[in-house]
């Protein structure tokens, strides 16, 4: 595609807080055009130049690509009606991310895949971050199974999405930090299982603790991994630097750990490891972080987008 030619987009449920963030990139991007965006209590109201339609008034065949930020159990009716259109579809809820009907968008490790695909499911915000971590380890063998890999991820608000409920108010979540689905039972836990085993041959067990950060947005996860082997410092990085070497949006903080600072409003998942001491058996600890709107619902998607046709990956991002 020539990235002159703007191609038309339209974005389905666009005032929520991932709707919103990703109408800002599109309506930016080079290479795009907004032509529809959608949504229902907030229709007719007016959002980066676009007045909301009714999701059904959705004129579906003005659109070349449509991104679904639709509820999960609400988006996937949609999305098949975009492609029953004949239309290229980034679907940013849970519907297709466990389906042979899409690609599963992890961009950087399906990017082939993502080139071809009608239909591209964008992973979860919480996934994202936990699977580039762990891919890597996973694809060497260098996990042992026998011992549980450990996930304690931290979100901001905005992951809770923008209904209103009591337990995300400001005086709330201010001054408070706290844990939420535990027992391994947070929805996003099929889907890492799943990914990993197709992409890295890992058979062993996850255990998922989401919590709660008092801050607008930004997820960090600390991810405590049983090897196989022992690995220093140089090489767990080293096997990150081979990973990843190239990707634009992703970033080895090479002798320190990463923070929100190193990724917030950027399309990046910044990425840290240190060998762990006094233990019995050898751990390595990684620190994943990521902009859950954007590397983790919005950007993602856009960068899906841009494989799909064949233009610069980071157009219209800041990783």
């Amino acid at each position: 595609m020539n990235i002159n030619a703007r191609i038309p987009v339209g974005v389905l449920g666009a005032s929520g807080y991932v709707g919103q963030e990703l109408m800002g990139l599109l309506v930016r991007h080079p290479g795009a055009s907004v032509v529809f965006a959608t949504a229902e209590s907030a229709a007719g109201e007016v959002l980066e130049g676009h007045t909301l339609l009714k999701t059904d008034d959705a004129p579906l065949q003005r659109a070349e690509v449509v991104f679904s930020c639709l509820p999960h159990g609400v988006s996937g009716r949609y999305v098949r009606a975009a492609r029953a259109a004949g239309r290229r579809t980034v679907d940013l809820s849970a519907d297709f991310r466990l389906s042979d009907e899409a690609v599963y968008g992890l961009t950087e490790v399906a990017r082939p895949r993502v080139a071809g695909a009608e239909l591209v499911a964008n992973p979860g915000c919480y996934p994202t971050a936990a699977l580039l971590a762990l891919i890597p380890l996973a694809q060497r063998g260098l996990i042992d199974t026998s011992r549980e890999v450990i996930i304690d991820a931290a979100s901001g608000v905005t992951g809770a999405g923008r209904s209103l409920k009591r337990e995300y108010l400001f005086g709330e979540v201010a001054e408070d930090y706290r844990a939420y689905a535990a027992g391994n039972t947070h929805r996003h836990l099929p889907e890492v299982r799943a990914t990993l085993a197709r992409e890295g041959g890992f058979s062993g067990d996850l255990i998922f603790t989401p919590h709660l950060l008092p801050v607008k947005r930004g997820i960090l996860e600390t991810i405590h991994v049983p090897l196989a082997q022992p690995l220093d410092q140089a090489g767990a990085e080293g096997i990150f630097d081979a990973a990843y070497q190239g990707e634009p949006c992703i970033q080895i903080t090479r002798g320190r750990l990463p923070s929100l600072r190193d990724v917030v409003y950027r399309n990046r998942v910044a990425l840290g490891v240190v060998p762990v001491a006094n233990v019995q058996r050898p751990r390595l600890t990684v620190v994943a972080a990521i902009d859950n709107l954007v590397k983790g619902a919005a950007g993602q998607a856009v960068q899906n987008m841009n494989v799909m046709l064949g233009i610069p990956e980071t157009t219209g991002l800041v990783c």
